[in-house]
This record gives C-alpha cells, structure tokens and sequence, in this order.
C-alpha cells in the first residue's frame, strides 16, 4: 500500500480505523505493563485510542488539495492542545501517535513497524531498569512526573523492598535512592480511608523509615 487510502469504501475505512486505534491502545498497555502508571487513565486510554484514528482521517482528507490543506493548518493553528505536556517522554509519544495516524493513510505496515519498534523499546529499558540493574540497587531513571495533584497520596520510604507496594494498584512512583539505598514508594488514591488504612497498616513495619500523607484540597 504505497499511495493514500482514497479508494477504500466505508467498511474498508472502519477497519483500517479500528485498526489504527489499536495500534495506538498497544502502546498505552505496553506502557502499563511496564508499570508507568501515569498513562492508566482513562483520558490517556481514549488519546491514545483516538489520536492515530483522527490523524489517519485527516490525512486522507487533506491529501491531494492545496486549498483543504491550508484551511486545515489554519485550523489546527486556532484550536489548539492546551493541555500542558509534563513530560518529554509523553510528548514523544503523543507526537509517534500521530505518525502512526499519518502512516496508517499511506503504508499500513510502515505503521505496524513503528508500533512494534515503540513498544519493544519500551519494554526493554523498563524490563533493564526493574530486572537487572534492580538488583544491584541501581537505576537508570528518575522520578516519572506527577499527576495527582487533585488526588490523596502516600509517600513511604523503606529499608527494605515492600513488594506489597510494588505491586499496588495505585502505585503512581517508585525508585531506589542511589545514596541512602532506601526503597521509596508512592500511592495516589481518590479515597482518603485508603490511605490512612494503608498509613495504620504500614505503621507497624520495622522497615519502615518514614510516612508523609498529603491530603486533596
């Protein structure tokens, strides 16, 4: 498929839309599975669902037509993304979202490779950074940025790794203190009794160093 899709008929256009979203649902599971739990909402889940989809759309629309293509850039130049990006990496991603849109429009497997090129690298330097260099109390990562400012949170910090912890549900950030050798966790829930069960539960570990609760305004 090396020109643009314009003679497809509708049912072929639904597939290749659905296909296009779930090219763009891989990545977002991917990045799940690598436990970046910042993209396990429900807003990131739909941008990435829609993004490639709507991308693919106006390609196609805009293909072949001088006069379309410039409305469509005055367009876009109007209504823009004022959602702040926090994070290079989600800007990066955002922006393979939008290729895969495009690529879907003129070479579908060029867009499969780039799918499965994204979520190969990601796993692979999470799976070094969790498996290998865990063991050793290193890290090649920082802190992930934050997204729960309207959310109450726990931080913890542990002499000792708390696989309880690793493996909650609302696990939001976790590291290793390359100085202190200390595990440090931190958990974001919508329910303040959450966290203050979770506070009078981890309160009775020995390994347990220090507890800070931030309570949503």
């Amino acid at each position: 498929m090396s020109n643009l899709v314009s003679d497809y008929s509708y049912l072929e256009y639904l597939i290749l839309m659905l296909l296009t979203s779930i090219l763009g649902l891989s990545i977002r599971y991917t990045l799940g599975y690598s436990k970046q739990s910042w993209v396990m909402t429900a807003h990131h889940t739909l941008s990435y669902c829609l993004l490639p989809s709507i991308t693919m759309i106006i390609t196609i629309l805009i293909s072949g037509n001088l006069a379309l293509s410039l409305g469509m850039i005055g367009a876009l130049s109007i209504v823009r993304f004022r959602n702040p990006v926090k994070s290079p990496l989600e800007l990066v991603l955002f922006f393979a979202l939008i290729t895969i849109g495009i690529g879907c429009a003129v070479n579908f497997k060029l867009s499969i490779l780039l799918t499965l090129m994204i979520n190969i690298f990601i796993v692979t330097f999470f799976k070094i950074d969790n498996y290998f260099l865990k063991n050793k109390n290193k890290s090649i990562f920082t802190l992930s940025f934050e997204e729960g400012l309207n959310y109450n949170s726990i931080d913890i910090i542990s002499k000792e790794e708390l696989k309880e912890l690793g493996q909650h549900k609302n696990l939001r950030q976790f590291y290793i203190d390359n100085t202190s050798k200390n595990f440090n966790y931190k958990i974001e829930s919508k329910s303040r009794q959450e966290i203050d069960n979770l506070n009078e539960t981890l309160k009775k570990d020995p390994n347990i160093i220090n507890i800070n609760i931030y309570y949503a305004r």
